[in-house]
């Protein structure tokens, strides 16, 4: 097998010699590449090795972007100043990155205004076309018609 590793001669040995080796540096041999022709192995503090990589994927997972959705409700009968309210704590939901899903919630009989959610709900992406683009167009769920907006790539 090829052995590598710090403060030894890389070179190819037989298991024995190659066990002795780490033994001697108080060290573990640790098979790196077991399809290679010879296989790779590694004269490494194996402790230290799995903490290592235990760090490096800590940090991988920190740095990964969280999607963070953010909800606003409405009803089919949403007064403009209401309307207003909850389209500035829209685009501020986009402006932070984050996902907005709007929802007009239908109650009792207002089943019926499905054509006046629908139209609140593209008023709402209309007004926030400059922040973000709509992700997925109105649809109804059961007494629910979600959309759900998406923030606009930063360009600089």
């Amino acid at each position: 097998m090829r052995v590598v590793g710090e403060n030894i001669t890389p070179g190819i040995y037989n298991i024995r010699e190659a066990l002795t080796i780490a033994e001697g540096l108080e060290l573990d041999l640790v098979e790196i590449s077991p399809t290679a022709n010879p296989p790779v192995c590694k004269v490494i503090d194996y402790k230290k090795f799995l903490y290592e990589l235990k760090k490096k994927q800590k940090e991988i997972k920190a740095k990964t972007a969280k999607i963070i959705v953010k909800e606003i409700r409405m009803g089919p009968q949403t007064d403009e100043h209401d309307f207003n309210f909850k389209l500035k704590h829209g685009m501020n939901f986009l402006k932070e990155g984050a996902k907005v899903k709007v929802e007009v919630f239908f109650r009792g009989r207002s089943i019926v205004y499905k054509d006046q959610g629908e139209i609140i709900l593209l008023k709402f992406a209309q007004e926030l076309m400059e922040y973000g683009k709509v992700e997925k167009l109105p649809l109804l769920e059961g007494k629910r018609m979600i959309m759900i907006l998406a923030p606009k790539k930063a360009t600089t």
